[in-house]
């Protein structure tokens, strides 16, 4: 009678929830097994017992087991009610496992209120050491959508939504090697979060930017409002749809399939949805950088082979760039967004009032061309803070995995809303400040220009916002002109995309006690490569890599600690455009092999992973013989003088090799610096002979200090 029932719930269930299985169970027919499953909703149990190929047993909560909702369902399987608080919990699992039942447990121990993953316990990692049992990760999809969730309040919540279980690989976690037992146990779980982490990542949907809006837009509908710029009306996933359509169309019509075309836009809705709608109709926006100066951007079109660019009157009179326009459009076609309207004809505004009634599924299929998975998605330009700016080439895939890594580790709710002033040129400002939010259904506020110090801190709290990226340089300032109460919504303050200062990170938690999550990463890499989470914290650190992160350290004769790192990953990009070959993609490589990205870091990894930044290889000056980070003269001059900002490079030196030179926007003195040097144990080669005071630091428009102009500088006039 209950095999029966169990047969007509399991068809009840793929009836309703139209439940897919994907991976292979085949890991169940070890001797000793431990199943592992992320903690969506209440059905969660019910959805593995009723599709795992054999008669698990359940390690439950002793609350759940008493529950008088619960009881009869519980009755249909095998259970061990266990008590989390109580020491003796573990044991008997452990003692359920060695007698050779799979054994099922969620190592969150709760339901998850984010829709991402919570703490994991130490338990369940050290059954799985102390048994020596196959740990076999299952990630639940769809549970958390439903009214049996504790996601209250969420858009993506449905009475029915599709479920899917996906088996990945097994794995093992050993006994960790440690002095005490409460040591190895911290090891073990430490093990588990990785691989739950992994798991989440690796059963990630592939596509399209487009099909990620478009699994938004199901899962959240199409009256979900969510992106606002400064015009301050907020569109919903119906909104942008259109948008990204109608654009799309137009952009189709500019280009063939496959060219790139020169976007020169601030940060507006508009750009958007150029970007995700040329993309869509199987076109390359190449996000130029309208910072950098004419020279540089028609270095970037020649490089990327632009012949076409989309910008706007009103951006171009904002902005001041009416003699850059005048000088490109000798060169290129200019096209300006408020004219790309006339570009669509009777038969155009058919098709998008026909793309926009059909369901999705159909719309992608004959509407659409669908660009691949690997497609080239967009082409981003280098700072040129370090030299010649080149064209990085990401694909559809690339940036969704790293989207997919991000999610991992940190969560991000349906009660979050983005400020997001970083440029989209910028990888940082597309992927974590733009794409972000729209593929996850989270508000979204694009902001034009980081620079403006004095009005983010008001919109941040006049629009409710929770989630800032930012520069040092750009948070630094906005703490300076902040009031003490504009963050007090903030949950996640990200840094990236250059080196936190101390005085910043001390800044902001002592003004808003709100702690700086520091990460880092490379256009590159699309662009993170690793993140400080509230799982994973440590000061100093730019946290640990992110899932699916090969990584490996090549020895830099001269430095001793550390080496240049190099990586691989399904972030890593596709590969970079240059001016010796115009228009053509350049694999990319590294010492390593193909698919090897080499950063140009020296980076130290510790022992529990967490990722330790020495500088950059070409941030390093040989003085008489020895190598000396640039980074740590930056260092030195700031605890020397905490008030002013300090940048170092470096010039030719007959007798030396090369010589220090520090700027700085308050005087130092070499007197001091020696002195401090002598005391905080900093080499002496470490102390500049040349500083140099300025106003301020050049910046690029990415809010990095401008080291190339900084050089120039350095080697105009040696003292």
């Amino acid at each position: 009678m209950r095999t029966l029932f169990i047969l007509l719930l399991r068809n009840l269930f793929r009836l309703l929830f139209r439940v897919e299985v994907r991976g292979d169970w085949s890991a169940l027919q070890q001797e000793r097994v431990l199943v592992v499953a992320n903690h969506e909703s209440f059905l969660d149990g019910m959805l593995l017992g009723l599709f795992m190929p054999c008669r698990p047993v359940f390690v439950v909560h002793t609350w759940v087991a008493e529950h008088w909702l619960f009881k009869p369902l519980l009755s249909l399987t095998d259970y061990l009610a266990v008590n989390p608080t109580s020491p003796m919990g573990m044991k008997q699992v452990v003692r359920l496992v060695e007698q050779g039942r799979p054994v099922v447990i969620f190592p969150e121990g709760r339901l998850t209120v984010t829709g991402s993953l919570m703490k994991i316990y130490n338990g369940p990692a050290f059954v799985a050491a102390k048994t020596g049992a196959t740990v076999v990760p299952v990630h639940l999809d769809g549970p958390g959508r439903t009214f049996f969730s504790r996601l209250r309040g969420h858009p993506q919540r449905r009475w029915l939504p599709k479920m899917r279980l996906t088996v990945m690989p097994s794995e093992q976690i050993r006994m960790p090697d440690a002095a005490s037992s409460h040591e190895r146990r911290e090891k073990a779980g430490e093990a588990m979060r990785r691989i739950m982490q992994h798991m989440l990542f690796a059963s990630r949907p592939r596509g399209s930017l487009y099909e990620a809006l478009e699994g938004a837009i199901s899962r959240c509908g199409r009256r979900y409002g969510l992106l606002e710029d400064m015009r301050q009306v907020e569109l919903n996933y119906g909104d942008i749809l259109k948008m990204t359509l109608a654009l799309g169309r137009i952009t189709s019509k500019l280009a063939a399939p496959g060219e790139r075309i020169g976007l020169l836009l601030p940060n507006v809705s508009a750009t958007v949805g150029l970007m995700l709608g040329s993309g869509a109709f199987g076109r390359v926006p190449a996000m130029l950088n309208y910072t950098a100066g004419r020279q540089a951007i028609e270095s970037a079109c020649q490089v990327a082979a632009v012949r076409q660019i989309i910008t706007s009157r009103a951006f171009v009179e904002t902005a001041r760039l009416t003699e850059v326009i005048a000088a490109l459009g000798q060169q290129l076609q200019i096209h300006y967004l408020e004219d790309l309207r006339s570009h669509l004809e009777l038969k155009d505004k058919l098709w998008l009032q026909s793309a926009l009634l059909v369901p999705s599924w159909l719309r992608q299929w004959a509407w659409l061309p669908a660009p691949q998975p690997d497609a080239e998605a967009v082409t981003l330009f280098t700072s040129g803070s370090e030299g010649t700016p080149k064209g990085v080439v990401l694909s559809h895939r690339q940036l969704l995995a790293n989207l997919a890594q991000v999610q991992s580790v940190i969560d991000f709710t349906a009660g979050d809303k983005f400020m997001n002033a970083l440029p989209i040129f910028h990888a940082f400002g597309l992927t974590a400040g733009t794409l972000l939010p729209l593929m996850t259904g989270t508000k979204l506020f694009l902001y034009p220009s980081p620079l403006h110090y004095k009005v983010i801190p008001e919109v941040v709290y006049d629009r409710n916002c929770s989630v800032l990226f930012g520069t040092s340089t750009f948070l630094g300032q906005y703490a300076k002109h902040a009031h003490p109460y504009d963050f007090f919504r903030m949950r996640y303050v990200i840094a990236g995309a250059e080196k936190l200062a101390s005085s910043v990170r001390e800044q902001w938690f002592e003004k808003f006690g709100i702690r700086i999550l520091e990460g880092y990463g490379a256009t590159e890499t699309a662009p993170v490569l690793a993140v400080n989470t509230p799982m994973a914290y440590r000061t100093g650190t730019v946290g640990q890599f992110l899932p699916g992160i090969e990584w490996q350290l090549e020895t830099v004769p001269g430095i001793e600690q550390g080496g240049i790192l190099h990586v691989r990953g399904p972030n890593v990009m596709l590969g970079y455009l240059r001016a010796t070959a115009p228009g053509v993609l350049e694999p990319t490589a590294s010492e390593r092999g193909a698919g090897w990205y080499n950063t140009g870091d020296i980076v130290e990894v510790d022992e529990e992973g967490f990722v330790h930044i020495k500088g950059r290889l070409k941030r390093f000056a040989k003085i008489a013989g020895e190598m000396i980070s640039l980074e740590v003269v930056e260092k030195l001059a700031t605890l020397a003088c905490p008030a002013g900002q300090h940048a170092a490079s470096s010039r030719p030196d007959e007798s030396k090799g090369e010589a220090l030179v520090l700027f700085s926007t308050q005087p130092v003195s070499i007197e001091q610096l020696s002195q401090l040097a002598r005391e905080q144990g900093f080499p002496a080669l470490a102390v500049p002979r040349d500083v140099r005071v300025v106003s301020e630091l050049p910046l690029l428009g990415t809010g990095k200090t401008d080291y190339v102009t900084l050089k120039a500088l350095a080697a105009s006039s040696g003292v």
